[in-house]
């Protein structure tokens, strides 16, 4: 728009200079152009390359690269008591991790790689949401590894049971996430991580999704926080 205003003042000068008095022609008002939201596949595209397939004696979970140092995001209980743990990026690298701050009481803990892959690819982190806005869930449920979902958010505050006492301020929301979907991002419809993905409303108590599901607000995750609400359900 700038360099418009520019072309028609310099066209005023010129008119004033060679002694023309015709006044210059206006030039159209640029059209305002609607945003497009990236598509699903394009936010997995995306974000893809910073989750991780995280490993521990006996089970499977998620986590999202958060950091330039390579500081991965996931939620507490995949990797709580563990005698070992791995990290699978996404180009197929490797690495043992160890954990450098856990966070029990809003189920979220920080792990280090001990090697990194040739190509890091930090998510980018986000802020809020609010009920009715579209969102994306990147993990790896039930073992498939690097599965994507899309939903809607809906709900905020929510309270969801756990082991260690209650999880507060949760985000509610409808993308389908199983057991192995634990510390996978919750994306927005820009592809910036909002929330960790922490546990599902079980009402058959079968460990199956129902159509609800919980998120840490990465926020909390990464400052605390604390809120209230209702839903109940295991941690995934």
């Amino acid at each position: 728009m700038g360099a418009v205003a520019l072309l028609v003042v310099l066209a005023f000068l010129l008119g004033r200079t060679t002694g023309t008095q015709d006044a210059p022609s206006r030039s159209p008002s640029p059209t305002p152009t609607a945003t497009t939201s990236p598509t699903v596949s394009e936010i997995f595209q995306q974000v893809g390359p910073s989750v991780v397939v995280i490993r521990t004696d006996d089970a499977i979970g998620t986590g999202v690269i958060a950091a330039d140092n390579g500081t991965i995001v996931t939620a507490n209980h995949v990797i709580a008591g563990a005698k070992a743990i791995s990290v699978t990026f996404s180009d197929g690298t490797k690495a043992r991790a160890r954990v450098t701050s856990a966070d029990p009481g809003q189920d979220i803990a920080l792990l280090m790689p001990a090697s990194l892959p040739e190509v890091l690819v930090p998510a980018i982190l986000g802020g809020g949401g609010e009920v009715g806005a579209p969102v994306v869930a990147i993990g790896n449920p039930l073992g498939l590894t690097f599965s994507v979902s899309s939903g809607v958010i809906s709900g905020l505050n929510r309270t969801s049971e756990s082991d260690d006492g209650d999880l507060e301020g949760l985000i509610q929301f409808d993308a389908s996430v199983n057991p192995g979907s634990s510390g996978g991002p919750l994306l927005d419809a820009q592809g910036l991580v909002i929330g960790i993905v922490v546990s599902i409303a079980d009402p058959g108590k079968d460990e199956a999704f129902a159509g609800i599901a919980f998120a840490v607000p990465i926020g909390t995750a990464l400052s605390g926080g604390d809120g209230d609400g209702d839903g109940n359900g295991p941690l995934i």
